[in-house]
């Protein structure tokens, strides 16, 4: 029997199962029962899972762009009758009416740039975090869009997750009150950071194509200190341990208070420079009373630093074991310290378990 596969309708219905969640739905195909058509600019990393979760929802990926030919021989492999580009421009005007959405999963320098050619073409975009490389790069995109009336989403899977979304009902609830203060961590970098002068120049692997790689970004000589994973430090190409990991580690704590703003903003780093992101941080957000909290602090540490043990008194861990989560929230009532990959999650003062649901990731 041939394999059934979802009509376009069922497809959109489905919101892309895996981390796709959001839907396509160009007026062209109401009715049809053709899948959807996906073109996707960047197949490694979250790019490959990207991609899989296209496919795995039905969609009809026909299009694969990377600049390293060897990613890309083996995602046109796994995806056999899917056309494979080094640049995405060249995808775009080959195949642009043959497509109906396209996922953009390559370094951050490059997400504005490929998201903008597709949603000028009418194509819908899921772009995987962070959204845009600057500020204005981020208003462009969402006047382009609303201009162009399509659908984009941005990759950050965890937000619509059962974690996130049951702790800001429990936060807004008042389970530890009004909210005083949040402090929240990661163990990243996990790539170079700190350096404050360009790596020196090494010869370009005949598979990567340097040049559609750099992008818009001022040209340097390529090393292996970029490419494929440790591009991420650096400013011409990443955002550095904040802009990596702050969308999911603060998004709960930011949701659940429904403040927009910090009314101040401090940090202390070691090893920032120019070039590069720091070694370590702790960046202190100042935010206005709300219906959910006071006027509060915020604070990030990343690159090891973690708040002392005071932040934890009351509660039956110390800074040590509080690894194993990613934040907690201080309030009025008591304290609650949460981690995005588990359902399992403490609360003072009795230091119970809070809510607990079975979970593969659940190890804390």
């Amino acid at each position: 029997m041939p394999a059934k596969f979802p009509s376009r309708r069922q497809f959109l219905k489905s919101g892309f199962a895996s981390s796709l969640a959001f839907q396509i739905v160009p007026s062209r195909v109401f009715g049809a029962n053709g899948r959807v058509a996906v073109a996707s600019i960047g197949v490694g990393g979250k790019g490959a899972s990207d991609i899989a979760g296209a496919k795995g929802a039905g969609a009809d990926i026909v299009g694969l762009c990377d600049v390293d030919s060897k990613r890309l021989g083996g995602a046109l492999k796994m995806y056999p009758g899917s056309k494979g580009f080094s640049d995405f421009r060249e995808m775009l005007d080959e195949m642009g009416k043959s497509i109906d959405a396209v996922t953009v999963s390559t370094p951050d320098h490059m997400h504005f740039h490929a998201a903008l050619s597709a949603i000028r073409m009418g194509k819908h975009v899921y772009c995987q975090k962070p959204l845009t490389h600057s500020i204005w790069e981020a208003r462009m995109l969402a006047e382009a869009a609303a201009e162009n009336k399509v659908v984009t989403q941005m990759g950050n899977q965890a937000h619509a997750g059962e974690p996130i979304r049951r702790a800001v009902e429990l936060i807004r609830a008042g389970i530890v009150g009004k909210v005083t203060g949040v402090h929240a961590w990661t163990n990243r970098p996990i790539w170079p950071q700190g350096m404050s002068e360009r790596l020196p120049k090494q010869e370009v692997p005949a598979h990567i194509d340097w040049d559609q790689w750099i992008g818009p970004a001022p040209m340097r000589d390529y090393n292996e200190g970029y490419v494929p994973f440790k591009w991420r430090g650096w400013w011409d190409f990443g955002t550095g341990a904040l802009g990596d990991m702050g969308c999911h580690i603060m998004d709960m704590p930011f949701w659940a208070i429904d403040i927009p703003h910090p009314i101040a903003v401090e940090a202390v780093q070691e090893g920032n420079s120019i070039e590069c992101g720091p070694k370590r941080s702790t960046v202190t957000y100042t935010f206005p009373e709300g219906d959910y909290s006071r006027k509060m602090p915020f604070v990030w540490y990343d690159g090891g630093s973690m708040p002392d043990d005071s932040v934890f008194e009351g509660t039956v861990v110390d800074s040590k074991t509080a690894k194993k989560f990613d934040l907690i929230v201080i309030g009025e009532k008591g304290k609650f310290l949460f981690n995005r990959g588990s359902k399992k999650w403490l609360t003072t003062p009795e230091g119970c378990l809070l809510y607990t649901s079975p979970s593969p990731r659940d190890k804390i």
